[in-house]
């Protein structure tokens, strides 16, 4: 077995590094623009916070960095590469043994309404209902992977694609 010590200190070395330097940066720019560099801080105190909490969100903002594997080079920043399908990065380690939907039922739902919707869950099966179910997190009662009927499958995600698409509406 070979001791990673030395290459994990020399990153760790070159991360706190980058990190003064980027806390220069920060204090050059709360005197040009004061607050900015505060607000700038806060922001990525969350993101840093919630990668550390959650792997998931981790793995997918080094997905969206293009974070390489050496931690030594420095890290291109550039927009993430538009998703084809933007409810799978909701999917959960524990959700991820399902295979993945046929379609995003929310996408559906919002460019063509809930009969449109509704005829195209009617073209799938139990298990395709269920991995739509799934990946969407809509089984909050723990009773819908249990179902096997499709149509109290399809009413399953009708109902929560119609509640979490118009969940705020009262305020618009």
């Amino acid at each position: 077995m070979t001791n990673p010590g030395p290459d994990i200190d020399m990153a760790q070395a070159r991360l706190r590094v980058r990190i003064g330097e980027a806390s220069s940066a920060l204090l050059r720019l709360d005197e040009a623009a004061p607050g900015t560099a505060g607000a700038l801080v806060a922001l990525v105190q969350v993101i840093a916070d919630e990668a550390a909490r959650t792997p998931r969100f981790a793995k997918a903002l080094a997905g969206a960095l293009l974070v390489t594997a050496d931690p030594s080079a420095p890290t291109p920043v550039a927009a993430p590469a538009p998703a084809a399908r933007p409810a799978a990065a909701r999917t959960s380690a524990r959700r991820s043994r399902r295979a993945p939907g046929a379609f995003d039922p929310f996408v559906v739902f919002r460019e063509s309404g809930e009969a449109t919707l509704r005829e195209q869950l009617s073209t799938l099966g139990v298990e395709q209902l269920k991995d739509i179910i799934a990946e969407h997190a809509m089984d909050y009662d723990k009773l819908a992977m249990r179902w096997r009927t499709p149509s109290k499958l399809q009413d399953r995600v009708v109902e929560r694609v119609k509640a979490l698409t118009t969940k705020g509406d009262a305020f618009r």
